[in-house]
């Protein structure tokens, strides 16, 4: 004789605490996890009296309440595996929520069977209302609610909540793509025990789980058809697009992450592509910075030096004008002081001439008036005997005078200026050995070079130079600007520039741009000349004593200029590069000894 059994959550919760071997088979057919073992009393399989059977299953019941030894498992509807809501039992002893077992065989193919243990029934069988399940139950929920809601975190804005929280919504902690519901600790518990729910498909929480079914078949997007681009489920695999390009959604997406990879690499090029561009950028912008700052400056200094050119001349034309004032003032108050003395003469001749006439002493009158009636010696003053100076033209002619002396003065201070601007983009060039015409001797800092007497014996390199008496620097230049000063003092001749990279240095051929060279020298000591096409004399009003070259890649220029004179001497313009320029020095032969001084590379003083 067996007692009445309670199936709880797929397991037997024994009211007698005894438990027959087809009752345990029937059981067993629960797909829920393992459950606690059922307790037997040892000895007789007798049934124990009633009254001791009802007093120790309340011990039991309230010894595992007091300990907390209440198994989720036991608590759970098979069917919607969640604690049991309203529990009801069938004849067969199992125990299902009541909406879950009506709504099951509404629905099952197979009318009015267990779905633990597949037992049928004719007609619906009495679904009894069990209220110990349903307070067990309901005191679990709060006890798991309660604990839960002390161990898990309440979701805040933006966080993704629990879908099956009834209480306060607890942080999800995983989404299921096959039950489309995100879970909490506590309700993802049963997809971790359960054996059907292990093989569900988990992921970090996600919103919008709805937009992840289908809108036609109400089953979750997890296939993606490659034909149509779009994500699809089983059945819209086996229906519409049963001919089509079929992968799993998961394959898919690794496949589309591999292209993200790539596409990130491709992004990650171009994000260097454009730091790089700001980079260059932010130099033109310091550049063009640092070019403002010299351009004001040198206006600045220029207008100054123009300013006190002009004040200067105006000082001096007012100085000229004043000096010849004076001069003028100065004999016109001679002139007024010598008059003032002969009216003081002729005034006082005057009166004694009157009192003479009063006389009535006849033989005084006749002895004084021969003396006094001679006539004062003095000038013929008919003319003024002063001529203001003139003026015109005088403002003219000082004008005209500023006007050349700015004009020297600017041209001067302009060149001068240029100068000090090229020289800025100074350089540290030194000689490459490896270039040297055999004849030229180096010296060992890389710095000069001239013609000897005795053709050395070196290796015929495809860089050297084997018939021009010429040399290459080691620097070379493909972008940019560059300026580096020669001193050609006490040399009768020379040539001086820059030459692309893949001149010909074995063979006999003019030194001209045509063939990559942009140069100018001096020829039988006194002709200055560029050597271009045509060649153009260079007339000069003194003597090299130190040569600068400049180039400027970008702009397509190579420039020359007397440092000592600060005088821009000639410019090559609208040059065609293409390549790397190498700065080119050619000491001439030694003739002699008439040309045996050095070129020496100098220091550039840049300082303004």
């Amino acid at each position: 004789m067996h007692a009445q059994t309670s199936c709880v959550g797929g397991g037997a919760l024994n009211t007698s605490l005894f438990i027959s071997k087809s009752t345990r088979a029937t059981a067993d057919h629960c797909v829920s996890p393992p459950r606690p073992r059922i307790l037997h009393f040892s000895g007789s399989h007798r049934s124990p009296p009633p009254a001791r059977l009802q007093q120790v299953f309340i011990q039991c019941v309230i010894m595992s309440a007091t300990s907390c030894v209440l198994f989720e498992e036991q608590f759970l509807c098979c069917i919607c595996l969640d604690v049991f809501t309203d529990p009801v039992t069938i004849p067969c002893g199992h125990n299902f929520c009541k909406n879950c077992i009506t709504q099951n065989w509404k629905v099952s193919s197979v009318p009015y069977q267990c779905p633990m243990c597949k037992k049928q029934y004719k007609s619906q069988p009495e679904l009894q209302v069990n209220t110990f399940i349903s307070e067990m139950a309901a005191e679990f929920r709060q006890s798991s609610e309660k604990k839960g809601s002390e161990s898990s975190e309440i979701a805040k804005s933006g966080e993704i909540p629990c879908d099956v929280c009834t209480g306060p919504k607890l942080k999800a902690l995983k989404s299921c793509f096959t039950c489309l519901a995100s879970y909490c600790g506590i309700h993802l518990h049963p997809h971790k025990t359960a054996d059907a729910l292990k093989r569900h498909l988990l992921s970090e929480p996600v919103e919008n789980m709805e937009g992840r079914v289908c809108t036609k078949h109400k089953q979750a997007l997890e296939l993606f058809c490659r034909t149509d681009r779009t994500c699809v489920c089983q059945l819209c695999m086996v229906s519409e697009h049963a001919a089509h390009n079929i992968a799993s959604l998961r394959e898919e997406v690794q496949a589309k992450k591999s292209e993200l990879v790539e596409t990130e690499a491709a992004m990650q090029k171009i994000i260097q592509e454009r730091q790089l561009k700001i980079q260059q950028i932010k130099r033109l912008k310091v550049h063009g910075r640092e070019d403002a700052e010299r351009e004001i400056a040198d206006g600045v200094r220029i207008f100054t030096v123009l300013i006190q050119t002009a004040e200067r001349g105006l000082n001096e034309l007012i100085e000229k004008i004043e000096e010849r004032q004076k001069v003028t003032e100065d004999q016109a108050d001679g002139l007024i002081q010598e008059l003032e003395q002969e009216i003081s003469a002729l005034m006082k001749r005057v009166s004694d001439l009157r009192q003479l006439s009063r006389s009535e002493d006849h033989l005084t009158f006749f002895q004084t008036f021969e003396t006094l009636n001679t006539a004062l010696c003095v000038k013929n003053r008919r003319e003024l005997g002063l001529s203001l100076p003139s003026y015109e033209g005088t403002v003219v002619a000082a004008v005209a005078e500023l006007d050349e002396t700015l004009l020297k003065e600017k041209r001067h201070l302009l060149y001068e200026a240029r100068l000090k601007r090229v020289q800025h983009y100074a350089v540290d060039v030194i000689l490459e050995p490896h270039t040297a015409n055999p004849w030229l001797v180096l010296s060992d800092d890389g710095k000069q070079v001239s013609c000897g007497e005795v053709r050395r014996s070196l290796p015929d390199n495809t860089q050297r130079f084997s018939l021009y008496a010429s040399v290459l620097a080691k620097q070379s230049f493909s972008s940019g600007r560059c300026y580096f000063e020669v001193q050609v003092t006490g040399k009768t001749d020379w040539t001086l520039g820059m030459v692309n990279e893949s001149v010909n240095r074995k063979g006999i051929i003019p030194i001209s741009p045509v063939n990559g060279y942009w140069a100018l020298g001096l020829r039988n000591g006194n002709e200055y000349l560029t050597l271009s096409s045509p060649v153009v004399t260079l007339s000069l009003d003194s003597r090299l004593c130190r040569v600068g070259v400049f180039l400027s890649y970008e702009d397509r220029l190579v420039s020359f200029y007397d440092v000592d004179a600060a005088v821009h001497l000639y410019s090559f313009t609208n040059c065609c590069f293409t390549e790397k320029l190498f700065p080119f020095f050619s000491p001439g032969l030694n003739h002699g000894g008439t040309n045996s001084a050095p070129l020496i590379i100098s220091p550039v003083d840049s300082t303004d």
